[in-house]
């Protein structure tokens, strides 16, 4: 069943040259909207305002060779392995959302722009339900089992905010898409209600959690980067208890015999308090 080109059987109904212009209008929805969010919410300016603070609160100039290890570092451990992450599960999902939005949205472009070529892409079918698939595991994933615990802060379990578009239309889109496939394609109600799933997900960038991930990289090379240079995002510096100096200080009375690693804290526990 994986193997069936769903693309391929729509185009006897609707023809390549429409959807080529609809997957342009959705990058271009995308585009259009991020460069208005970020310039809504003056993002942008906050961005480069404090990376300018930084600059000059800096103790030390960073080499250009640290730099570039700083990036790549930025690259594998917060873009590509969700390091920022410190809960298993919720990377995991994150991983699953992510890798499987990409094989997904890429391999239904490819089918989309390049089917006419003549050209054989066997694994392409494959490719996309299994990027589709990955992504309804993860959204589900999160969405059921590893969501903000609305419980704990005093809202119901049904309550959903403007935030929640983007998961929301993640999960439509991917169950939605799998559900189209293994009913035969067509241009029927499961393929009208996932191109609706997904002109919501590309369309709702203004309401929805999909323009970060285009800032994100960024942000995480920059806040590295003021731990390299000195600055430390303009806050003090951690106090290094192990130095008798420090540790004698009065601030620091509370502290001074109790033990450097303290364990989890407030991590202990799930916050159900409420």
């Amino acid at each position: 069943m994986i193997s069936t080109n769903p693309i391929a059987g729509l185009s006897a109904e609707v023809p390549y040259e429409l959807m080529q212009y609809y997957v342009v209008l959705m990058i271009a929805l995308v585009v259009i909207a991020t460069i208005i969010d970020v310039t809504h919410k003056k993002s942008a300016k906050y961005f480069f305002n404090n990376a300018k603070k930084a600059q000059e609160s800096a103790t030390r100039v960073v080499p250009s060779g640290e730099k570039v290890g700083i990036a790549i570092k930025t690259v594998v451990e917060d873009v590509a392995l969700s390091g920022e992450f410190c809960n298993t599960r919720r990377r995991i999902a994150h991983l699953f959302t992510m890798y499987g939005f990409i094989i997904f949205v890429l391999s239904t472009a490819i089918m989309v722009f390049c089917a006419e070529s003549g050209e054989s892409y066997t694994i392409l079918p494959q490719l996309w339900h299994i990027g589709a698939g990955m992504l309804a595991l993860g959204s589900w994933w999160f969405w059921l089992f590893i969501r903000v615990d609305v419980a704990a802060e005093g809202n119901k379990w049904y309550n959903i905010e403007p935030m929640d578009l983007f998961s929301l239309s993640l999960m439509a889109t991917s169950a939605l898409a799998l559900t189209w496939s293994f009913t035969g394609g067509g241009n029927g109600v499961f393929f009208i209600l996932f191109v609706i799933a997904s002109t919501i997900l590309f369309g709702g960038v203004m309401w929805s959690k999909f323009a970060h991930m285009f800032f994100k990289p960024a942000a995480a090379f920059n806040k590295r980067m003021t731990k390299a240079d000195g600055s430390m995002e303009n806050l003090p510096k951690p106090a290094d208890r192990s130095n008798p100096e420090t540790r004698d200080r009065h601030s620091m009375l509370l502290l001074k015999d109790a033990p450097l690693d303290m364990g989890l804290g407030i991590k202990r526990e799930p916050p159900r308090h409420y």
